[in-house]
């Protein structure tokens, strides 16, 4: 009996997702549980798994496809043993070359001995292949595929594109110049953008035309926070088992600073100010696949321990690419470290609809002067960007002023002053 595996409940709000990438085919044998593909929503991606043990019957949809919440992802064949797979969908007839737009686009003439050979499966191919391909307007037939299953490769193209270039005669006509970067088109490849890549796109670029976005900077000397950290280090990690880091002092610093400033900890909404009573810290986090933010619960009832190991766990799920929506929502307030890439100074840009986030930066040794004298101190640059339709320079500016006076002298966290 054939059993339909459909795309799953992906979260509040979501109700679409792209096929990323199949991890089984047509004929594969399956196990209960065994994930089959992954899902790219707006915000995460998720593995879907198979319900039943059996055979692959089929695929319903091909990668890079959007499916809705329901949608048919594929069926499994209860209980049969594997079979070798149906043809592939995207195995259809060649796409008719391109007209010529110009003298130059010679390479639509029919090609010599290269068809015989039955040709590439260009649908199959990678982007840069299909995309020279489709640009020079190379059919699949054309080209020799050197790739697994007759996929082409980029070389392949250009192979074809030579051959043909050989066995046709070129026109008297002076050839047109392409405009513009197309010129080493031979030398780019074009990726189709990510759901998340579109997602951090659009949100950014609506927390530009939206919010009245500024930015305020101080620096911290981080003297105190280091030595405290060198002490307690090996006793903090042996007790609860996460490394004592730098975020879980800046966490309860800018809990320290929401309470004193609640304006920072609020949002717009509508012709309302909501002002939030709860401090759900947003991290962000770099991934390979983009920016996401995690978010830190209750962030204020948690102790050093707790923030440590929460933020090490929600890294971990992030690299994983094990997030879930719910790990993604409703934070409001976000911190952003670019000291761990190297950042000395930048002006983070707003998570909406949070009207703060807060900046970190590198620790850089600098002369500074203290009690009159000229000594070496460990500095960071801190950068508040806020939403002045909410908070005014005034509260951005104390705001800052009570981090840096909270990391200068860790004792009054833990003191709550």
């Amino acid at each position: 009996m054939a059993v339909e595996i459909k795309v799953p409940a992906l979260g509040e709000s979501v109700t679409e997702a792209t096929v990323s990438k199949w991890l089984v085919k047509s004929g594969d044998q399956v196990a209960v549980d065994q994930p089959l593909c992954e899902l790219e929503t707006d915000k995460v991606t998720v593995e879907v798994n198979a319900t039943v043990a059996g055979a692959i019957a089929d695929l319903a949809v091909e990668e890079g496809a959007t499916v809705q919440v329901g949608g048919l992802l594929c069926h499994i064949e209860a209980g049969a043993a594997g079979a070798a797979p149906k043809p592939a969908a995207a195995a259809a007839p060649p796409k008719p070359a391109a007209p010529a737009a110009a003298p130059a686009a010679s390479l639509t003439a029919p090609a010599p001995v290269l068809a015989a050979t039955g040709g590439a499966n260009l649908a199959a191919s990678g982007p840069a292949a299909r995309k020279l391909a489709d640009e020079k307007g190379v059919p699949g037939s054309a080209i020799q595929p050197s790739g697994k299953d007759g996929r082409a490769t980029k070389s392949d193209v250009l192979a074809a594109i030579s051959s043909i270039g050989a066995g046709t005669a070129a026109p008297a006509a002076k050839p047109a110049v392409p405009a513009g970067p197309r010129l080493r088109a031979d030398r780019e490849e074009r990726v189709k953008m990510t759901r998340l890549r579109r997602t951090i796109a659009n949100r950014l670029k609506e927390a530009q035309n939206t919010a009245a976005m500024l930015t305020t900077f101080n620096e911290v000397d981080m003297t105190n926070v280091m030595a405290l950290r060198e002490r307690t280090k090996d006793d903090f990690e042996k007790k609860h088992g996460a490394r004592l880091g730098f975020m879980s002092f800046f966490v309860k610093a800018c809990i320290a600073g929401l309470k004193d400033l609640p304006a920072v900890n609020a949002e717009i909404e509508g012709d309302d100010l909501v002002y939030k009573n709860y401090y759900d810290i947003g991290v962000a986090v770099g991934t390979p696949n983009g920016l996401v933010v995690p978010v830190l619960r209750d962030a204020d009832e948690l102790s050093f321990g707790g923030i440590e190991k929460g933020i090490a766990e929600l890294g971990r799920k992030a690299r994983d690419g094990k997030l879930t929506i719910a790990d993604l929502t409703g934070g409001t307030f976000t911190i952003s470290n670019g000291g761990v890439y190297g950042s000395l100074m930048s002006t983070p840009i707003l998570n909406p609809p949070q009207s703060g986030i807060l900046g970190m930066h590198k620790i850089q040794q600098r002369p500074m002067v203290v009690g009159g004298e000229i000594k070496v101190r460990p500095m960071m640059y801190l950068a508040l960007s806020y939403d002045h339709r909410i908070i005014d320079g005034r509260e951005a500016v104390l705001f800052l002023v009570k981090v840096k006076e909270c990391l200068e002298d860790p004792e009054r966290l833990l003191l709550n002053l």
